[in-house]
């Protein structure tokens, strides 16, 4: 993965991915990260698709809400971390593929919150086809130490 991020928040993010359970255990990969921009992949298999032969949307929501997550994440300071306050997603066409494809990118990065748009691809045979989109806002987390209540 190439990355013009400076080194200590690549680090950082590529970190906080592998930490994730369930990224994991779907077989997700961090393929792209850029200021703004983040790129996961995951390819198909019988534990992410659904009855029909396609990906679950289950499946599709969580890398599409991861994607757009770190793209938010890669503007903030290290030591950030970033909790989703909403997302809005838009299935257009059956995820039919080898692999699936979330390309994240902010569109408006503010103090507290950002806002991110996602495109989900589903990958075959070199072809791309998008079958979803995803509008959400990103909060950047308060301190751990912090209450939440």
């Amino acid at each position: 993965m190439t990355s013009i991020l400076a080194k200590d928040k690549e680090s950082e993010v590529i970190a906080s991915f592998a930490r994730q359970g369930l990224l994991r255990m779907i077989g997700a990969e961090l393929t792209g990260l850029t200021p703004g921009r983040c790129t996961i992949a995951v390819p198909f298999s019988e534990e992410v698709g659904q009855q029909q032969g396609f990906f679950h949307g289950g499946i599709i929501g969580a890398i599409a809400d991861t994607a757009g997550g770190y793209a938010a994440l890669t503007l903030l300071p290290v030591g950030s971390e970033v909790l989703t306050l909403e997302f809005k997603i838009n299935f257009l066409r059956p995820a039919a593929g080898d692999r699936l494809s979330a390309e994240g990118m902010v569109l408006r990065a503010g103090r507290s919150v950002c806002v991110t748009r996602v495109d989900i691809f589903a990958e075959r045979d070199g072809q791309r086809a998008l079958c979803a989109a995803l509008q959400q806002s990103m909060m950047r987390a308060p301190d751990p130490s912090e209450s939440l209540s």
